[in-house]
């Protein structure tokens, strides 16, 4: 019998997505928006490398008007040589401008903000300056022979023909992409269906969403996008960046290869090695329950569950854990019952009867009801008390 790794419903409902899937990673700018987040720029280099190394496609390497620190790191991620391509955010003004030609980007990406409270609150502009300054930077960017692209700030909370008349404006004005975003991630997939759909028959350049997750909803947001016509979506890894953080990269990648049959060309294997990276620059750690990269992503405890994995691992994971670069661990608590103590006392060499087995699982469950999770060691203090052994302890248990 063959078994499937996800529910055989996924194809049968699966939406139609384009040809091209474009993954721009922001993990060096936005990522590093999150609040108490700083790379170095030697950092943020290994970064952009360990990105180019995976697969990702674009890299967005950084705000170059941020500071002459910034700019110099840019420049420096793209006189790397990679196979990604290196693109920056820039605002619509001349000095952003410059600062991204004078990083030698394979794109720049313009932002202006479109919603009512941002032109009013913020931009203090009307809604014809805003028009006028997408222009006049487009133009800008070209004559500065830079490929550029624009994405209209709070665009889920903008009027609609405000930004239609924003997009057909960009794509006259030779724009490379037009950018969606979802700033306060504060749009359900029915709302980003409908704006990308309606900017998808509005113009014919290609179209990119950047989403946040405040709600929760940047990957389904994701999926809606790709769905009604987007090509291109910003990760980051771990789904780092500023509140909630944006979709994150490797479950992006996983779901689309997996429950849509899309593959993007990255090498998942190394996903945990890179968010272990990321995370560790980043002095955050990795969440245990983090999907695919996380100690718990395939961790089991129940015995129920340890019985059946011990069996067939397919029975609660979907995937190979090396397929991610993570590995399975079935660990002793509380809820832990027979079949795994049995295992680790064959690994071990040692024999017991069922009524020892059952005692040893006792002060198993004893223990995960007092703290926790069991480790090794304390596994086989449990076992060396029940059995009454006088042996040291196997050489693959390590002191706590």
């Amino acid at each position: 019998m063959k078994f499937s790794a996800v529910s055989p419903y996924n194809a049968a409902s699966a939406p139609k997505l384009p040809d091209k899937i474009t993954i721009y990673d922001s993990t060096l700018r936005d990522g590093e928006q999150m609040p108490g987040v700083h790379f170095t720029p030697e950092q943020k280099v290994s970064i952009a490398t360990k990105l180019d190394e995976v697969g990702v496609h674009q890299i967005e390497a950084g705000f170059p008007a941020v500071s002459d620190e910034e700019k110099r790191t840019v420049r420096q991620v793209a006189k790397l040589g990679l196979d990604a391509d290196v693109i920056c955010l820039a605002r619509t003004l001349p000095a952003d401008i410059e600062a991204a030609a004078a990083c030698d980007v394979d794109m720049v990406l313009l932002f202006i903000a479109t919603s009512e409270i941002h032109l009013n609150y913020k931009l203090k502009m009307t809604r014809e300056e805003v028009v006028g300054r997408v222009t006049s930077s487009l133009d800008y960017a070209h004559a500065l022979g830079l490929k550029a692209s624009l994405s209209t700030e709070d665009s889920t909370r903008s009027d609609m023909g405000f930004l239609l008349d924003v997009y057909r404006v960009s794509e006259k004005s030779h724009a490379a992409r037009l950018g969606i975003t979802d700033t306060l991630g504060c749009a359900g997939p029915p709302a980003i269906s409908y704006i990308v759909r309606r900017v998808r028959e509005a113009t014919k350049a290609p179209i990119s969403a950047h989403l946040h997750n405040d709600f929760g909803l940047a990957m389904a947001n994701s999926i809606a996008a790709l769905s009604n016509g987007a090509e291109a979506i910003t990760t980051t890894v771990g789904g780092i960046g500023e509140r909630a953080g944006n979709v994150p990269l490797e479950q992006f990648v996983m779901a689309l290869k997996h429950l849509y049959k899309r593959d993007l060309g990255i090498k998942t294997e190394e996903m945990s090695e890179l968010s272990k990276m990321v995370f560790s620059y980043a002095k955050l750690p990795v969440p245990s329950n983090q999907p695919w990269v996380g100690a718990n992503a395939f961790s089991h405890e129940a015995g129920i569950h340890v019985a059946a994995v011990l069996n067939c691992p397919m029975t609660y994971e979907c995937v190979d854990p090396e397929e991610v670069g993570n590995k399975r661990r079935l660990v002793f608590g509380k809820h832990s019952g027979t079949a795994l103590v049995k295992t680790r006392l064959d690994e071990w060499k040692l024999s017991a009867t069922q009524d020892q087995i059952c005692e040893i699982v006792r002060g198993i469950k004893h223990a995960g009801e007092d703290h926790g999770r069991v480790s090794d060691y304390e596994f086989w203090k449990i076992v060396r008390d029940v059995l009454d052994l006088k042996t040291e302890k196997p050489q693959n248990v390590e002191e706590e």
